[in-house]
């Protein structure tokens, strides 16, 4: 599926891996994961899949061979080069076990390496476990005014 990375948190997590082709179990996967992270959100289809795995970086988080995890990270470039981490979501039954850790460290690693300016992302704030892990790995609430504009 991709590049791994061995991790050594919570010793039941096997790996974290960039994607680099999408398969059955992926889609699957995703189908599982997105409505766990927004019940209103439709899973995203294969062609989608396929598009973000070709234009940005895709990590899952792996226990044996299940997919538990995932998150997207974005590289962009404004007056500098930024990276932005999107759609964190750990599988309900794997939470507490260091998963959303591992994909935010591998996120922040890979950032680094392209050497991104900063690397932001958003949390709602009933999440309270991921948003006192964002803290912990460093990151700082950043007050501002967050727009959206749905398109569809």
């Amino acid at each position: 599926m991709g590049r791994r990375f061995e991790s050594g948190l919570r010793l039941s997590l096997n790996v974290v891996e960039q994607v680099t082709q999408v398969d059955d179990a992926l889609v699957e996967a995703m189908a599982r994961l997105i409505p766990q992270l927004s019940p209103t959100r439709r899973p995203p289809a294969r062609d989608d899949l396929e598009t973000l795995v070709r234009e940005q970086t895709l990590l899952v988080a792996r226990d044996g061979d299940a997919i538990v995890g995932a998150l997207t990270l974005v590289l962009f470039r404004t007056t500098r080069l930024r990276a932005r981490i999107e759609d964190v979501v750990v599988d309900e039954a794997a939470r507490g076990r260091g998963i959303g850790e591992a994909l935010t460290r591998e996120a922040i690693s890979l950032a680094r390496d392209a050497r991104a300016a900063v690397v932001e992302l958003n949390s709602r704030a009933e999440r309270e476990a991921a948003n006192r892990l964002y803290r912990r790995l460093g990151f700082e609430l950043h007050e501002t005014n967050s727009y959206r504009l749905e398109l569809r």
